[in-house]
């Protein structure tokens, strides 16, 4: 069974963006040494015209062979133009008002995102599926969620869109690793707790 992760940049107070969503003040965070992390061990999750800036194009995904976001986090790539920004990836968006795909290599979701992904962990498989963003779908797929790997970055937001847009509900994940950066970002992993 594959596994559905949950890679996600957040503020220390657990904010994935600004009250609209914009997650630009983390980029700064983004050190030669983080860099170095993201793509040795994450390369996959780098969007196409990151990898071609960084000479990637060719590298080999490491964890993740299939992405999944939201409406509103594919809108970012719409605006700057890309239809595809994972096209290395198998590239599925949640989205109820998108009537038809823009790319050959995205798959819309409008209804039962749950047993989509259901579907997707069932396949067989070497490498498990990136849940991208945004708030509301982790919301939705929290359920779903097997594993966090949480990017901290040593901000306070105060308000903004929540890693889980979703009522309140108690689920327990445990620890698994710890690692830290120099510019004071902090990735956690943790596993769904069985």
């Amino acid at each position: 069974m594959r596994k559905l992760t949950y890679f996600i940049a957040c503020s220390i107070d657990g904010f994935i963006g600004d009250p609209q969503g914009d997650a630009t003040t983390m980029y700064p965070f983004v050190s030669e040494e983080f860099l170095g992390f993201l793509t040795s061990g994450y390369p996959e999750t780098i969007a196409v015209q990151g990898r071609e800036s960084l000479g990637l194009q060719d590298a080999k995904s490491q964890r993740f062979d299939t992405v999944i976001q939201g409406r509103s986090s594919y809108q970012l790539a719409l605006d700057s133009g890309t239809t595809s920004p994972y096209g290395h990836l198998r590239e599925v968006v949640a989205s109820r008002t998108l009537k038809e795909s823009p790319d050959p290599n995205v798959e819309l979701i409008s209804e039962d995102l749950v047993a989509r992904v259901r579907e997707l962990k069932a396949e067989d498989g070497e490498l498990d599926i990136w849940l991208c963003g945004g708030s509301q779908l982790a919301g939705e797929l929290l359920d779903e969620v097997d594993e966090l790997v949480i990017k901290t970055y040593p901000l306070v937001y105060g308000s903004g869109m929540p890693m889980f847009g979703s009522g309140f509900a108690v689920t327990e994940f445990e620890l698994r690793d710890v690692r830290t950066f120099e510019n004071g970002v902090l990735v956690r992993t943790y596993s769904r707790k069985r």
